[in-house]
């Protein structure tokens, strides 16, 4: 019995230490190869290489054709602005600009960038489109721009402007951002009054914009135009908001102005005021119900015109054309600016606290005149 017990001892001993040894081996093996007892975990991550080599290719390419616009008032400069050569016609260049760029001047100069000028003249302009033509003698060794598409344009995209921003000292300025929002809408103001009297369909860049770049290009990464400088947002606080005009609609105006066509657009035949400013004016405000608190109260209709042949009165308030709700003046004109003289269209207004809804066929001013 006593053989037998240390016998059992005997075995009990050695297993425990047989157990001992291989924890001990198991970690002195899990420090030395760690790797052996570790997941193996496949992550697959895409290689993206960013090269920045500049733009100094794509802005060569219209560099010489942008131009600097000076308007005088009889021998007075009034204005300068930016432009660039849209197109070229045997011994002829046609010049674009901003309509805002040359309004109320009567002569004009351009600037090429080695400092030649020339005699410009205004072939003709459209405010609400904002932009101007004006013809001069062709220079040699100057190309017209490469026109561009907006179409194939994506939010990130590289662009870049040329221009003359603040004073002609800086002239040719090169300005780089990307497109930061395609089809904005953009109230502007055709006078120098507060009031905001049209929309424009825009493309928004964060590239650098000042006064003086107004009229000139905005390109793509190859150096081709895209849009044309309008406008920029100055108030507390507003940073890298530049905006130009579609190139395709800047095509379909130039290639019109260019051809002697009239800018002509439909035409109401009244004259409004918006309802946010009649609210506190009693001469307005009694044609207005407590539930209507946007929309543009007709104060004037003109005889034979559109509006009066739609039997729509003094005191009538235009809440929609066409089912599109129309909060303003800027709004009514951007919304009936989109239709063609002959277009008919339908015209939802209160009176008298009652909604209703009468159709009109669109005619020029020429015509009701």
């Amino acid at each position: 019995m006593k053989q037998k017990a240390e016998g059992r001892t005997k075995v009990i001993v050695y297993t425990l230490f047989g157990i001992a040894l291989g924890i001990f081996l198991m970690y002195g093996i899990m420090y030395k190869f760690p790797a052996i007892f570790q997941e193996t975990v496949t992550k697959i991550e895409r290689d993206v290489t960013v090269t920045d080599e500049g733009i100094a290719d794509a802005v060569e390419k219209v560099y010489n054709s942008v131009v600097i616009v000076s308007t005088y008032d009889k021998k007075d400069l009034y204005a300068f602005g930016s432009g660039f050569i849209y197109k070229s016609e045997g011994d002829k260049f046609y010049v674009v600009t901003n309509h805002h760029v040359i309004a109320d001047g009567d002569n004009y100069r351009i600037t090429y960038s080695d400092g030649d000028e020339a005699e410009a003249t205004l072939l003709g302009s459209d405010q609400y489109a904002d932009i101007a033509i004006l013809e001069v003698k062709a220079k040699d060794n100057i190309d017209a721009v490469t026109i561009g598409k907006t179409e194939t344009l994506r939010v990130g995209d590289t662009t870049f402007t040329v221009g003359a921003p603040l004073d002609n000292v800086y002239s040719w300025t090169v300005t780089r951002g990307i497109i930061s929002g395609k089809e904005r809408q953009v109230p502007v103001s055709l006078s120098n009054n507060s009031s905001n009297d049209f929309i424009i369909n825009v493309l928004q860049t964060d590239a650098a914009v000042n006064s003086g770049n107004s009229g000139g290009p905005l390109c793509n990464s190859n150096g081709e135009v895209i849009g044309v400088i309008s406008a920029k947002i100055k108030s507390t606080g507003v940073e890298g908001m530049g905006f130009a005009i579609p190139i395709e609609n800047v095509v379909e105006k130039a290639e019109a102005i260019i051809k002697g066509e009239a800018s002509e657009y439909p035409y109401l035949g009244i004259e409004m005021v918006n309802v946010t400013n009649a609210l506190s004016n009693p001469l307005y405000s009694r044609y207005i119900p407590e539930d209507i608190t946007s929309g543009v109260i007709i104060n004037s209709v003109y005889e034979n015109s559109v509006a009066s042949k739609a039997k729509l009165k003094v005191g009538d308030i235009i809440t929609k054309i066409n089912d599109v709700s129309i909060s303003n003046v800027a709004y009514l004109r951007y919304e009936l600016y989109k239709h063609k003289i002959g277009d008919t269209i339908k015209i939802t207004y209160v009176r008298n606290g009652k909604e209703d809804t009468v159709s009109a066929k669109l005619t020029s001013k020429l015509e009701t005149s």
